[in-house]
């Protein structure tokens, strides 16, 4: 069914309904109009890393480490085997007459917000600081999630718009202040690209960008989403954020919900999560808007249904059989992906792969055999769960493995009735009598997150306050140091983190593991033994913890990022290490226009084992007359390669990545030179002092 179909089909059904009926249906829950054979429906689901909160689904790992594959490919495997178990549910859901939140095929995700900002909570539902990064895997995303068949298989939603990365003690009436060189350079991208690969959804943010609420902004929604780049999907508010209108504690610019069921409406917001659009029909009542926008959102909002084949005698997926819901062919794709997802930060003299003789292993720490550090927030419900201490088990059997906690994720209390506040002399203790650590260390979803309702020493209602460790696990892990010579650091979290000079030098090897889904710590685990060869890079830069980065509340980009930032980062963007060694050759243009640049490059794996390295394009500018990034990814690849094997590796890069942003927003041709990199890493100081190798450069 082409859009413009199910717009018809949608006009006139709406057509037939009263005007109390069509307002009814702007809100997420709407009810069923029982004469017209419509059903109620809960437009509220979420699926970032797995269908959530509705039953067991396949949880993949969370956003943050999808972006650590730097595989758009596998990412949109990972989308398409969600809409597949969303529709095996969803069969069971009509089929049972449930049409509860969280059973329906609307999903609020991706995230494409830019994670700019290192002590954001939320930055784990993101895919990094990139703009290129995340508009490549964003794309993905919704592709594997809407399919690309007749009707959409499920329909994916981009949040949040725009401008929106913390803090989060303040969404609720924080203004983001953003230049339009930022704006369009950083900001915007992602949802521009989404938006020409047909995303069916878009979701305002909570806060006000440039003085104006984000769920009813002129400039936004009506000059550049809806006008620029002609998006004629429905808009819905993210939740309970047009209550933030009148409230006193929130933006205060109009006095009452009929006044801000108005401004959203006008401003074509089409739903409502929340509860303001229940004075939908007040606000008609009063003059302060007409029948016509109540209509145009209705049949917005339909037309999405349409898409779904919710109206079609023969509904569309429903032959798909619960056999496939957490199958083995989806677990196999979770293992795969957590595996590429890890990120080896370190690996002193080649200490890992660890043999399979070693004696004696302590798995020590808060993380240990935590299963919400492998879920991260907005996650589902998994069969089985494999935490590092379970998969430290089963790669070494013939092992003596003892596990400690040690410590709590961040509070430290002694004399704690309860036996479970301090426990850090067991933990040196188990270290002590090893031939191996592994400290697992790192938050989870309690520590950092969505407006967690905290605020103490290290968190403000999600948001980290310190880019270091919590000071009880870097006591823990300082005191083990001291006992065992061989310690192998395991970081399980959602944004960078500093974990202390004395932990970074002394450890053997370091792996940062993100929350990395269901089966997440057998990835580890293998990673550990050698099953496979690490391939994951880091999609945030992780800095130094008394680092020099702006205010959390400043938006400009100076001096954030890979990008932008002037300092020397503790481990860059882009960066991660091997098991084995890939060499670059023969870089060339192939073929140029004025929309796609075609390059090309002999990529050889040089080292002694099967491995994926994950291909990394970055362009520079000279003599730009506006402001342009120091590099800018512009092209990913990941490519598989035995031992010894060869291969010609092709990338298409679009333009709209080697252009530069005016400070009026307009994306031009740079007045300079352009060059292009390729290689494991971005062409950065620290990189190459990382990894000792160079990327090769060219100029378009």
């Amino acid at each position: 069914m082409t859009h413009n179909e199910a717009k018809k089909r949608a006009k006139a059904l709406v057509s037939q309904m009263t005007v109390e009926e069509k307002a009814s249906q702007l809100i997420y829950n709407s009810p069923a109009i029982e004469r017209l054979g419509i059903h109620e429906y809960n437009w509220w689901n979420e699926g970032s890393h797995g269908v959530a909160r509705a039953g067991t689904a396949t949880v993949f790992p969370h956003a943050i480490a999808l972006a650590a594959t730097f595989d758009p490919e596998g990412v949109r495997k990972v989308a398409d085997i969600i809409s597949t178990e969303a529709r095996v549910k969803y069969n069971s859901h009509v089929k049972y007459n449930d049409y509860d939140i969280y059973k329906g095929l609307t999903f609020w995700t991706p995230n494409i917000n830019i994670f700019r900002d290192p002590r954001w909570g939320r930055g784990q539902e993101t895919f990094g600081e990139d703009p290129f990064l995340t508009s490549t895997l964003g794309v993905q995303y919704v592709k594997g999630l809407q399919g690309d068949g007749e009707f959409l298989k499920t329909s994916s939603c981009s949040k949040h718009f725009a401008a929106h990365s913390g803090p989060e003690a303040q969404r609720h009436c924080f203004n983001a202040e953003v230049d339009m060189h930022d704006l369009w350079e950083t900001y915007l991208p992602a949802f521009e690209k989404t938006v020409e690969a047909g995303v069916s959804g878009v979701m305002g943010a909570y806060n006000r960008t440039n003085g104006e609420p984000c769920c009813a902004h002129s400039y936004l929604m009506t000059d550049v989403l809806r006008g620029k780049w002609g998006f004629d999907g429905y808009f819905t508010s993210d939740c309970w954020a047009l209550s933030d209108f009148y409230k006193e504690t929130g933006h205060k610019i109009v006095e009452t919900r009929e006044e801000a069921a108005a401004m959203a409406l006008k401003a074509t917001c089409d739903l409502n999560c929340g509860s303001v659009y229940e004075k939908i029909m007040d606000a008609y009542e009063s003059d302060l808007i007409t029948e016509d926008d109540i209509t145009a959102a209705a049949e917005r909002l339909f037309t999405i249904r349409f898409l779904l084949g919710e109206f079609e005698e023969n509904r569309p997926f429903s032959d798909l059989p619960h056999e496939l819901l957490d199958c083995e062919e989806h677990r196999k794709h979770n293992l795969k992906m957590a595996q590429e997802s890890m990120v080896l930060l370190k690996n002193e003299k080649g200490f890992l792969p660890l043999s399979a003789d070693v004696k004696k292993i302590a798995v020590i720490g808060p993380n240990a055999m935590s299963i919400i550090a492998l879920e991260g927030n907005y996650h589902g419900v998994a069969s089985e769960y494999v935490t590092v201490a379970d998969g430290i088990r089963r790669e070494y059997p013939n092992s003596s493995i003892k596990v400690e906690m040690g410590c709590k994720i961040c509070k430290e209390k002694k004399n704690d009735y309860s036996g479970f506040g301090n426990q850090i002399s067991d933990g040196i203790a188990t270290a002590a009598d090893a031939d191996v650590t592994v400290l697992c260390l790192g938050l989870d979803k309690s520590v950092e997150g969505e407006e967690t309702g905290i605020d103490d020493d290290y968190t403000c209602q999600g948001d980290k306050k310190t880019l270091y460790l919590p000071q009880t696990q870097i006591k823990l892990a300082e005191a083990v140091c001291d006992v065992c010579e061989n310690v192998i650091v395991v970081m399980l979290c959602g944004s960078a983190i500093d974990m202390g000079e004395k932990l970074r030098n002394h450890a053997k090897a370091i792996i940062y593991g993100w929350y990395p889904g269901a089966v997440g710590g057998l990835a580890v685990a293998q990673l550990i033994s050698g099953k496979f060869s690490p391939s994951g890079r880091l999609p945030v830069t992780i800095y130094y913890g008394d680092a020099d980065i702006p205010d959390f509340t400043d938006y400009s980009m100076k001096n954030r990022t890979y990008r932008y930032y002037t300092g020397e980062p503790l481990y860059p963007f882009g960066y991660g290490l091997s098991y084995t060694s890939f060499e670059y050759s023969s870089f060339t243009i192939d073929s140029k226009d004025e929309e796609r640049v075609k390059v090309s490059f002999e990529l050889e794996n040089t080292g002694k084992m099967s491995g994926m390295e994950k291909a990394q394009i970055y362009a520079s500018f000279t003599d730009s007359r506006t402001r342009t990034p120091r590099f800018q990814l512009c092209g990913i690849k990941a490519v598989e390669l035995d031992a010894g094997e060869k291969k010609t590796v092709t990338v298409d890069i679009d333009r709209y990545w080697l252009s530069a942003v005016l400070d009026s927003g307009e994306r031009v041709s740079p007045d300079g030179e352009i060059k292009l990199f390729v290689g494991g890493s971005q062409p950065d100081e620290r990189s190459e002092a990382l990894t000792g190798k160079k990327c090769i450069a060219i100029k378009l």
